[in-house]
Formats: C-alpha cells, structure tokens, sequence
C-alpha cells in the first residue's frame, strides 16, 4: 500500500513542541500567540441558535437548508456587494480548510495539472495539491505564471500568514488575467472583515469581477468573525457551475455540515453587532502587541489586516522563536508559511486580553 502521507511535508505545528515546553516553564505561564485560535466566548445569539437545532435526529443535507442559503446568499449580497446571488451560488462547507485541502482532489486535478498559491502562504493550500498528486506552484505575481498546464489559481487577501490585502485594482487585473487563460479561481477571504489599516474587497464585488462570476469562486469562514473555530462553520460563493458540480461530489462523499451548526450559521450571518464587537477586541489587542513589539525592536511588515502581526529583527525565524520562547511567549515561525518568511515570525492576537498584557510586560 502506497502511503499517501509520504507526498505531504512534516507536519509543521510538531516541530515547534519544545519551543512550547520551554515557554510553559515561565513562571507567569506561557502566552501562546502561534496557531491563532479564538478564545473569546461564542457569542449568546448563536449558542441559543445551536440549542434550538440540537434536536436534530435525521441526516442534514449537502446544500444545506433553505434557512441556511437565504442566510449565505443575503450576507454576500450586503457584505461583499454581490448581485443577484441565488442559493446556486453558495455551498456551505465543512470548515474552511477541509474545503482546501480536498478541492484539488474534487475538482478532478492530478499528474500533469499545476496549483499556485502566493509564495508566502498557507501551507494546506500545497499540501491540497500534493493530495491529487498535481504540481504546487508558488508565485509573487500570478499573471506571470506560464498558464499551460495550470487549473487553479489560489489567492489569499487578505493574507495569512502577512496580513498583505490585494487592492481592487490588483484583483480586477488577476481575474481578467485567469480568465484569458482558462484559469479558475478561487479566492480564500476569510479575514475579509478583519482590516485595520486597509478595507479588503471581495473578487465577488461586481467592481472586481465585472457582474459575472464565472471562473470565480470565494472561501469565507466564521471561524475568526465570529469564534466558530469549534463548529466548523465556512462556505464558497460564487460560480454555479463550478458549485454545482462540487455539490454532487460532496453529496456522494458525506461531506454535510452538522444540522444545528447550519442554522447557528444561519444565526451568525444574520447580526453584524457580535462582529463589530470581536473587531474591537482585536484592535485593542493588535495595538498593544503592535506597539510592544516594535518598542522592543521587531519590525511590523504589512500587517494591515487580519488577526497576525507579521515581524522580524532580522535574523533565522527559529532564533527569534527560541527568543520569545525564553520569555514564555510562543509564536509561529515564518517557514512554515514558505522559505520566504525565514527571518520573520507570525504573531497572532487571538490571546485573552489578560495574556496579551502578559506578553507586553515581558517585551517592556
């Protein structure tokens, strides 16, 4: 039997263990600003929605409810200026990167089919890939990828691991290009709603794509808007064809959203207040870590959105991990997102505000 781990690279989060046992040391206790979990409380209206759900004793549906779709395609048309959405142009699916690592496989791609990703990147978007056994391709600018042989075309604004947003202009231009080409696209935003210093457009904005979605397709999850990490709660928008044909694979695969998290999804799209108040939570914790950071000598790079500061003192990842270690704080090194973040660090601020101040004391 063929192994088909050995197609993949180390799992990356193992190799930071002993950086974690020697911040667990800390006589205050370790402040874990790596993976980027929320820790905030899943918000009152939401519970209640999952509690009224609960009794779910049959199997839910691919497609989702009709609830659930009024819900996904009423939140794209306000939030990311959509036009004439129809339930066609949504699928929920079951968390955000089982959506990555599995589309290649779905989409049919192998053996002599490319997948391009930015250079820095999230690492499933290779190992999706590396799954169907097709060809991952990095890129700093995709309209200069050779598009023979290349089927999709990831983006990633705003960006994680670096916070970088692709301005409208920039998207327009890329999703003229993919077009050209036959090139689809599918467009990871899940930190749409997280700008600081930049207001992130979806490519599902009629400016970006013209009115039309073909070729184009949205990742958006709840995970960070909404601290549904533990629910597994995301969707894809946009092309109908491309869903459609997704929605008969994923049928025959069983890959169906638990019944009462469709409608706390449902419940969860329905009220910006609960957003607006985790936006704020953030921005307090963004700027003290922000300013702490640089007082002590980091550099902020990009940064402009999303819930990680992206820093260096200019020196291999792995020392500046070590570093921090010994101060009790952990961080995420910047290789894991690709050889071009070797001398950065990702720092989330996903942290309870009494561990964020920990680690601002330890950095005065």
């Amino acid at each position: 039997m063929s192994a088909v781990s050995s197609r993949l690279p180390v799992f990356p989060w193992d190799k930071l263990e002993p950086y974690k046992k020697t911040a667990l040391t800390h006589p205050d206790g370790i402040v874990d600003l790596s993976v980027g979990t929320p820790v905030d409380p899943v918000p009152a209206l939401i519970q209640d929605a999952l509690v009224a759900a609960s009794d779910s004793p049959g199997y839910p549906t691919v497609w989702g409810t009709k609830e659930l779709r009024d819900a996904l395609t009423g939140w794209c048309e306000r939030r990311l200026g959509a036009v004439g959405f129809a339930h066609e142009n949504v699928l929920p699916v079951v968390g955000s990167k089982e959506l990555v690592a599995w589309l290649p496989t779905q989409l049919g791609l192998g053996a002599g089919d490319k997948v391009a990703y930015p250079r820095l990147a999230y690492p499933t978007y290779e190992v999706g890939a590396r799954l169907c056994g097709a060809e991952p391709v990095v890129y700093d600018d995709p309209t200069e990828l050779d598009p023979a042989g290349l089927k999709l075309l990831w983006l990633n604004s705003p960006s994680n691991p670096t916070g970088q947003v692709l301005g409208k202009d920039e998207l327009t231009r890329i999703v003229a290009w993919a077009r050209e080409h036959g090139v689809l696209v599918f467009s990871d935003e899940c930190y749409l709603e997280l700008g600081w210093e930049a207001d992130p457009v979806s490519v599902l904005h009629p400016d970006v794509c013209g009115g039309s979605y073909e070729g184009i397709v949205a990742v958006h999850s709840l995970s960070k808007r909404s601290n549904l990490a533990g629910y597994r709660a995301a969707f894809i928008a946009g092309d109908a064809a491309v869903l459609g044909e997704l929605l008969l694979i994923r049928k025959h695969g069983g890959m169906m959203t638990a019944a009462p998290v469709q409608a706390a999804t449902a419940a969860a799209l329905g009220d910006d207040a609960h957003v607006a108040e985790q936006r704020e939570r953030y921005a307090a914790r963004r700027a003290a870590l922000r300013a702490a950071l640089e007082a002590h000598g980091f550099r902020v790079e990009h940064s402009e959105a999303s819930l990680y500061l992206w820093v260096t003192r200019d020196e291999p990842c792995w020392e500046t991990v070590a570093y921090l270690a010994d101060k009790g704080i952990l961080v995420a090194p910047g290789d894991f997102y690709g050889e071009a973040g070797e001398r950065f660090v990702r720092v989330a601020f996903t942290a309870t505000d009494e561990r964020v101040e920990a680690a601002v004391k330890r950095l005065g």
